[in-house]
């Protein structure tokens, strides 16, 4: 299926359960659908990076509060449409991204690891000490109960919801063409062995400076509706170890070598969370990330998809061989 079509296919999906929320009428739907959707992106932009290219980031939460501040310094600066404030995150969430994977991505494994995690902790200090985004005394945000589009008026959380299935459709289609193009070739070469894929012509340095500014605008976008979302931003929230847990996870349970093992990974963990936090505790969340991130190293380590793999080879071989890309 070519790029578009699957996008209008994601995009209907979105349509669909917004249309069902609507008709049930109970707004925590919303308020739940919005977390899954949001840890699609989030997960679907740490797999550019940490999946297709293998360059482990443990600094997933400093790209989500970029976007979540980003958002909270144009509020504070002029009023803007949502979409225009998540694509501006996005872009600084990028260039971040940019500068960091310049000056990081010539080292390897463990240590490239601990740098992003170094990232993180920069980051959060500078925005502990930066009063105009509140500081370490965090910002209130407040959002209109409702917006009127065209006419028609949407609850301000129905609009969020609507706002973060399109860029989670954008996200995933976007992630889908790059598995499937010339860039996830050389991302997955670099991924399966970089000096060979080096030794053979490949531009490595150039294709990872891509897949972190990529993976870093995914995550920024993730983050810049969350303070209209929760309507009060503090570093703790924006920086939170559950951002960071889950964005490596989602991956990992799913798959991490194809664009839908994110999704399925933050399906079923955004999914059970939420349950967990509506019947149990929010302090649950990690525990249950835990033990489900546990039990998947331990019985099915390339995640669920590597299962599908396991038990039907040589079709899914087949499939993903480039000579037969044209017939998909």
């Amino acid at each position: 299926m070519r790029t578009l079509p699957f996008l209008f296919g994601c995009l209907a999906l979105g349509a669909i359960a917004f249309v069902l929320g609507r008709a049930l009428g109970n707004d925590y739907l919303f308020f739940a659908g919005y977390t899954v959707l949001q840890y699609i992106v989030l997960a679907t932009g740490w797999n550019i990076l940490g999946g297709y290219t293998g360059y482990v980031n443990f600094g997933s939460a400093a790209f989500f509060a970029i976007g979540a501040y980003t958002s909270v310094v144009l509020q504070k600066s002029g009023s803007l449409p949502l979409p225009v404030m998540v694509g501006i995150g996005g872009l600084a969430a990028g260039l971040v991204g940019l500068a960091m994977g310049y000056l990081t991505l010539r080292l390897r494994g463990a240590f490239f690891a601990i740098a992003t995690l170094a990232l993180a902790v920069v980051m959060q200090t500078i925005v502990v000490n930066w009063n105009y985004v509140g500081g370490s005394r965090g910002a209130y945000i407040l959002r209109p109960a409702a917006i009127d589009i065209a006419g028609f008026t949407l609850p301000y959380i129905q609009y969020l919801f609507a706002t973060m299935a399109i860029l989670a459709a954008i996200g995933v289609s976007a992630a889908r063409a790059i598995e499937r193009s010339r860039l996830g070739f050389g991302l997955a070469a670099i991924r399966d062995d970089e000096a060979a894929a080096e030794a053979c012509g490949v531009p490595t340095l150039k294709l990872k400076l891509v897949a972190t500014t990529l993976s870093g605008a995914l995550m920024g976008m993730a983050g810049a509706p969350l303070p209209y979302y929760i309507g009060y931003l503090q570093p703790s929230s924006a920086f939170g170890l559950d951002y960071a847990i889950n964005a490596i996870a989602m991956p990992m349970i799913g798959g991490t070598t194809s664009w839908a093992g994110p999704v399925i990974g933050a399906v079923l963990l955004g999914t059970l969370q939420q349950l967990a936090t509506v019947t149990i505790s929010s302090v649950a969340n990690l525990l249950i990330v835990g033990l489900l991130l546990t039990g998947f190293v331990m019985v099915a380590p390339n995640g669920i998809l590597g299962l599908v793999q396991k038990f039907r080879p040589g079709r899914i071989a087949l499939r993903r061989h480039p000579l037969f890309r044209g017939q998909q």
